[in-house]
């Protein structure tokens, strides 16, 4: 019984890709940003080959003996989205940019939205998440006015107070927005983004979800399916790829809740791939521009690295990999345009395998399929044959 543990830090990159000037992301090195603090400590991902990928100039950090396969992943598909960098991963490769809107949406789908939710809208600019509750939060509390707004990706963000906007109210707007945005308005994700408490101190909730576009092409999860395997997924990977080709799924409030997941589907019997995102590296610290904390996060992983190492069982295989990079130490609280790090391991893995600098991140995809014995139509090329013993 053949098991792929698939988890994806988001924003994890590891050095700005040769075209990051195109996406206004020269210099961005999400790794070497972080690892300037106290809070970083990670010999566990040491161990599997982070410091000795290509390009990562960090021989300080280098472990003696690497115990599985390691590569560094090129983003092949035009774009720095959490979900084209998961559909790419996924094994589907995104030609065009999906639509942003620097200057807010236009007039035309806002007066529809408005019409469709019986609310009216605020804002409608690109703002940070967390300002944008300070700055709009009391004048939602006083009208009932969605709070609309965007960033630098593809997203339609709709904030509301969970006492204004009950929850599952806020989904069905959400589900309108989705109806709507299509084609020329057709963005990657609409984001629910509750809150709750009173003025100036407005938290966000954890009851955050994402409405994305459908893949528009069959990915490893839907051949897995077909193939009448598992594919569960924990954490937003079933709202990043709208549920197509997920059998099992639970959602998470933080990284700690994710990895306690991943733990639990390791002790059940099941066939197939356990796909996981660990959000807060994005969303907490790397949007946040805070590096220490970005840094105490990833120290965290590596502490509970060792847990999931050990659950692994003779025929499962574990890969670690990131879908875009997050750089905090730039004037930038946006994604940056970075490679990404795959990190192998297993029973049935080569140990100190470099598989240097590979074209996509599909190359991954190709590989779970391979090893999973299926033949499927996806992008990418297989590496299995360079890391199986």
């Amino acid at each position: 019984m053949k098991r792929v543990f698939l988890i994806v830090l988001d924003s994890f990159g590891v050095g700005e890709m040769p075209d990051a000037s195109d996406f206004g992301d020269t210099g961005s090195n999400t790794l070497k940003a972080v690892s300037v603090s106290k809070a970083f400590h990670v010999p566990n991902l040491a161990k599997l080959g982070l410091f000795h990928l290509d390009g990562v100039d960090m021989k300080e950090h280098r472990a003696q003996e690497v115990l599985g396969a390691y590569a560094r992943m090129t983003e092949a598909s035009k774009g720095k989205d959490t979900t084209i960098g998961h559909w790419e991963i996924a094994g589907v490769i995104s030609k065009n940019p999906m639509p942003t809107f620097p200057n807010g949406f236009p007039d035309a789908l806002l007066q529809e939205f408005s019409k469709r939710t019986g609310r009216g809208v605020i804002c409608n600019r690109p703002y940070s998440g967390t300002e944008v509750i300070k700055d709009y939060g009391e004048e939602h509390m006083k009208t009932g006015d969605l709070i609309v707004y965007t960033s630098a990706d593809s997203v339609f963000q709709i904030a509301a107070h969970e006492e204004v906007v009950p929850i599952q109210e806020l989904y069905r707007y959400c589900e309108i927005a989705r109806s709507l945005c299509v084609n020329d308005w057709g963005v990657g994700r609409i984001i629910a983004r509750p809150f709750e408490g009173k003025a100036p101190n407005f938290k966000r909730t954890s009851r955050r979800h994402d409405y994305s576009l459908t893949p528009p092409e069959a990915t490893m999860l839907d051949e897995m399916k077909e193939k009448n395997l598992d594919v569960l997924a924990v954490g937003k990977i079933n709202d990043i790829f709208a549920g197509q080709g997920i059998t099992d799924m639970v959602r998470t409030a933080n990284n700690a809740e994710g990895i306690e997941r991943i733990l639990e589907y390791m002790k059940k019997d099941f066939e197939g791939l356990c796909f996981t995102n660990l959000v807060d590296f994005d969303m907490v610290y790397g949007h946040r521009n805070d590096v220490e904390g970005y840094a105490a996060a990833l120290t965290y992983f590596d502490t509970k690295l060792p847990d999931i190492m050990a659950g692994l069982r003779e025929e499962d295989i574990l890969l670690i990999t990131a879908d875009h990079g997050c750089d905090p130490s730039t004037e930038s609280t946006d994604h940056s345009r970075e490679y990404t790090p795959c990190l192998i391991y297993g029973m049935s893995v080569k140990q100190g395998i470099n598989l240097g600098t590979r074209s996509t991140f599909a190359d991954i995809a190709a590989t779970i399929l391979d090893y999973l014995d299926i033949q499927g139509n996806i992008a990418g090329t297989s590496f299995l044959k360079e890391i199986a013993k």
